[in-house]
């Protein structure tokens, strides 16, 4: 850690350890503890999900700021108070300084998880899908800082592929002009969050967690800059099809746009507006997801360590 970093990164003992002996760490978002999901599923999903990353072989690494400090790795009590806090920025590139200069409580997002990750050391990074281009972009300009971390910042993100509320095509049409590699898991269609196909090819396939990590050496030996994404379907016995998910999303986002609803609080909106629609389902599919995606990130993190 550089001198000028001291005030500002607050790294667990076990993560520290974990990383000095070079052994995997898989870093984790905070905002779907603090505006993904409803207590108490939130802090039993953000405990699971750290266990499965031990279950396979890795430590967790979970990223929330508190104190003016980014705290990387989060003991149990910090997890519990911060799945019932209140009045949670929910922090992206552009108010990440602000919230650690005011001491302010905020969650990480893809982007912020992102950088948070490189400063600390950790490459590897779960969630469980990213933002993208939203729908109707093109006279909001709606587009989530997601996709540029994504292209300057070298972390693998794994994923479920973006939300599917999303402009799923627009948003893999940006990634590509940025020059995002997106690698589909053991799966020529890229995944749509809930159900494993948006209808889409994959640009890229890699089928083992040894080539997603000799691909993202290979990067880092290159000298390209970003990251990748890694986009993991869902399980098929947690998946909800497309045709079914489809009205449910349409609905939500008209409810959004009637509510007037917009920039970051649309997501969280619409997510927990489809939770209602579909009686809960989609949060069952959700925690599925973004455990299996926890999975293959610790994989991925070990082929790392070994490699290097």
């Amino acid at each position: 850690m550089t001198e000028n970093l001291k005030p500002y990164l607050s790294i667990s003992a076990e993560v520290a350890d974990a990383l000095a002996r070079n052994q995997p760490v898989v870093a984790l978002e905070s905002t779907i503890v603090t505006h993904g999901m409803p207590w108490p599923q939130n802090v039993e999903t953000a405990r699971q999900v750290e266990t499965d990353i031990r279950d396979t072989g890795g430590i967790p690494a979970t990223i929330v700021i508190l104190g003016g400090k980014i705290c990387v790795g989060l003991d149990d009590k910090t997890l519990v108070d911060l799945g019932q806090a209140e009045d949670v920025m929910k922090l992206s590139r552009a108010d990440l300084a602000f919230a650690l200069a005011m001491k302010r409580t905020g969650s990480t997002t893809v982007a912020a998880t992102m950088i948070a990750a490189q400063l600390a050391g950790i490459e590897v990074f779960a969630t469980g899908g990213i933002g993208g281009v939203h729908q109707g972009a093109e006279t909001t300009f709606d587009v989530s800082a997601d996709l540029d971390e994504l292209a300057v910042t070298p972390v693998a993100v794994i994923a479920a592929g973006a939300k599917a509320i999303l402009d799923i095509p627009k948003t893999l049409e940006y990634l590509e002009t940025r020059g995002v590699p997106v690698v589909a898991y053991q799966s020529d269609e890229f995944p749509a969050f809930w159900s494993r196909s948006s209808g889409l090819p994959a640009p890229l396939r890699l089928d083992t967690a040894r080539d997603i990590a000799a691909t993202f050496s290979t990067r880092k030996a290159l000298g390209l800059s970003g990251g990748m994404l890694v986009a993991n379907p869902v399980p098929v016995d947690a998946e909800i099809p497309a045709d079914v998910m489809a009205p449910m999303i349409a609905q939500a986002l008209a409810d959004a746009v009637e509510a007037g609803i917009t920039a970051k609080e649309v997501t969280p909106f619409v997510l927990g507006r489809i939770f209602e629609i579909s009686d809960g389902r989609s949060l069952a599919t959700n925690i599925a997801l973004v455990r299996n995606n926890a999975r293959l990130a610790t994989e991925i993190a070990i082929a790392l360590t070994e490699g290097s």
